[in-house]
């Protein structure tokens, strides 16, 4: 297996986590949801955070972003989902989760010289 795939394999899990978190233990949502979020939301950071934002504006443009989207994409999921529902609370502790988590992310990934982007 390639460092690539394991750095998003750990980004992932990392990803479900925050969404389990946030949308389990604050919003009382079952397990599915959240992992919808963490697949989404790992396709949606890597794709537009790590390969386009982070080399253009660094890691904490990146990381700010990369909270942003996590944030938009729970909100959008509750919007089309009725049996997924947020809080205020839960949305800013997913997207402030996933921006540190993405920061320290991002700090692997430019000492990794194996790792893609």
């Amino acid at each position: 297996m390639s460092r690539t795939t394991t750095a998003l394999i750990f980004k992932f899990v990392m990803t479900f986590a925050f969404a389990a978190a946030a949308f389990m233990l604050i919003d009382r949502n079952g397990w599915t949801w959240p992992l919808v979020i963490g697949v989404a939301g790992t396709a949606l950071n890597y794709l537009f955070g790590d390969l386009f934002v982070l080399p253009k504006w660094g890691n904490l443009g990146a990381s700010i972003v990369d909270g942003i989207l996590a944030i938009g994409l729970a909100y959008i999921v509750d919007l089309a989902v009725p049996a997924f529902t947020t809080s205020a609370a839960g949305l800013l502790i997913f997207g402030a989760l996933v921006a540190v988590g993405e920061y320290l992310f991002h700090q692997y990934l430019k000492r990794s010289e194996k790792v893609a982007p």
